[in-house]
């Protein structure tokens, strides 16, 4: 088993949260993974020699100055009744649709979508706010939210 029903994820809540509704097409649309298959994908995409964002060391390619090209605000943007994504992220991202993309909370939470369900679900998803990583499973641009409300935008590397 690759992906865990949603109402079996341990942070599933945020997608029910009252005060954001999603509706079904959108829920139906975000998959988490597996523990095993979370760690493969950390492993694979993030890191092999820590867990969490919170403990990268100098090798993490998340960790290298040269990652980050920019840094924008997230929370003004959380806060406010529409749900568009700031807009210095929206340039940063040239996804289309349905490009698969993987939302990384640690080694043990990630969470597969589209970029079209990521983008009406994104403040469910930064309930969670301590350093969460964004990749398109085949792009190169990376988007890391930090918990102060801000977050940078890069490229990982190849």
């Amino acid at each position: 088993m690759k992906f865990l029903d949603l109402t079996d994820f341990d942070r599933a809540w945020i997608f029910r949260h009252k005060d954001l509704p999603l509706d079904e097409t959108t829920k139906s649309a975000i998959k988490p993974y597996t523990e095993t298959v979370s760690n493969q994908m950390w492993n694979q995409y993030i890191s092999q020699q820590v867990g969490h964002s919170s403990q990268f060391l100098p090798t993490d390619w998340p960790s290298k100055k040269n990652t980050w090209m920019g840094k924008g605000v997230w929370q003004d943007a959380w806060e406010s009744e529409d749900n568009v994504l700031p807009e210095l992220l929206l340039e940063h991202i040239d996804w289309d649709e349905n490009t698969n993309v993987l939302f990384f909370y640690d080694s043990d939470r990630v969470v597969e979508t589209t970029w079209k369900a990521f983008k009406a679900s994104w403040k469910n998803f930064l309930f969670f706010d301590d350093g969460p990583i964004l990749l398109g499973k085949k792009r190169k641009q990376a988007v890391q939210f930090l918990q102060d409300g801000s977050f940078v935008i890069g490229q990982r590397p190849s």
